[in-house]
């Protein structure tokens, strides 16, 4: 399988990651047929719905896609950036992608991978003006980044922010962005999932609560909004599956959740790099299937199948399943020996998201948890002081 993220530029860079972390289930097979490192396919789960009532209301206060482009569009910019010298002679690279404006002091919402290592950016407004822009922070784990722009004889428009987590498979959604260079394309569809888990190799941190979607988004849509049908801004678009090998739009494409950008934007504006807290594992979900394949006591918990080395959960002697990344790839199956984390604070861990989920939310880099752990037979507590995530 292969996934693109989907800004037009001319070395195209994947979603920012590191060392293993609370990361990819069914560690021994990478997902890829070529034996080259691919992207796994994106986890199955799929959020609970909100409830009917209030979905039959979203419905009813529907805006005509005309009505959401025209309040929205001049919100949308498009993003070119400057690279670094490339090629024999040292010709500067260049790529577009697209942004959303969220406030009026300038600041434009979009992905990393549309900015990271330019040396000059510049927006493209709806009227036709271009002004330069400079980073001000970002998520590269998340493939996030806030840009501003100098508002001095402009009249810039803020797009209104919504509620990912309102969101149902069967929504219409709406994208605006550059493909191709074609600045301001609207594209129509709907949620396809929620809850998607992306990661673009075992040894990267996966970005959660993803929206997939059909709506088409092709190179240059990248850092573009995905829209209710009330024109609120509920996902950035991101990436999308590429099983050819060819850089189009395949009718699976996925967008970082709103509320996922919400969490950091605080810290993005205040010129930060957002750092998130790391473990160092990567482990299976127990089922009860698992647990009898493995002879452990428990129907549920994080089985432990690689711990990274000189990472925390190595510092407390967390023990795996298997000693590298190419002794589970080499094996068709799990093999015994491995932890099973059963609580991290007291609170019960059913599967390796619940974790990655708690450890994100609750915790920053320096802080420590309390794992309860399944270790030969019987519980032990041990506690780890979490670290930055690997850059």
């Amino acid at each position: 399988m292969h996934v693109r993220t989907v800004a037009l530029i001319v070395l195209l860079t994947g979603i920012a990651g590191s060392l293993i972390g609370v990361g990819a289930t069914q560690v021994w097979n990478d997902g890829s047929e070529d034996g080259s490192t691919g992207a796994p396919a994106p986890a199955l789960s799929e959020a609970s719905a909100e409830d009917s009532s209030q979905g039959a209301s979203l419905v009813t206060d529907c805006l005509t896609a005309a009505d959401v482009y025209e309040q929205v569009r001049p919100a949308v910019v498009e993003i070119t950036s400057t690279l670094g010298s490339s090629g024999p002679f040292g010709q500067q690279g260049s790529g577009t992608g697209t942004g959303i404006m969220i406030d009026s002091d300038g600041h434009i919402l979009t992905n990393y991978h549309v900015v990271e290592g330019a040396t000059g950016i510049e927006v493209r407004f709806n009227d036709g003006s271009i002004s330069s822009a400079e980073l001000v922070g970002s998520d590269p784990a998340n493939d996030l980044a806030v840009i501003q722009v100098d508002t001095s004889g402009l009249e810039p428009t803020a797009a209104e922010l919504g509620d990912s987590n309102a969101m149902r498979v069967g929504d219409p959604v709406l994208a605006i962005g550059s493909p191709f260079n074609l600045e301001g394309t609207l594209t129509q569809g709907i949620v396809s999932a929620v809850d998607r888990t992306y990661s673009s190799g075992a040894s990267t941190r996966p970005i959660r609560e993803m929206i997939q979607t059909d709506a088409a988004v092709n190179p240059g849509n990248s850092g573009g909004p995905l829209l209710n049908c009330q024109g609120e801004v509920i996902g950035i678009n991101t990436l999308l599956e590429n099983p050819t090998g060819e850089n189009v739009n395949v009718g699976v494409a996925f967008a970082v959740a709103i509320n996922t950008a919400n969490r950091s934007l605080t810290q993005m504006l205040a010129g930060k790099t957002v750092s998130h807290p790391w473990l160092g594992i990567a482990g299976e979900d127990v089922t009860p299937a698992v647990a009898d394949l493995l002879g452990v006591e428990t129907d549920s918990g994080v089985y432990v199948t690689l711990v990274s080395s000189d990472s925390p959960a190595d510092d407390v002697g967390l023990q795996a399943a298997f000693s590298s990344q190419s002794a589970a790839a080499s094996s068709d199956a799990l093999r015994p020996g491995g932890d099973v984390i059963l609580e991290a604070d007291g609170n019960d861990m059913a599967s390796i998201d619940e974790l990655a989920a708690y450890l994100d939310e609750n915790k920053q880099p320096g802080d420590s948890v309390e794992l309860t752990v399944l270790r030969d037979g019987g519980k032990v507590s041990v506690k780890v002081q979490l670290a930055d995530w690997p850059s």
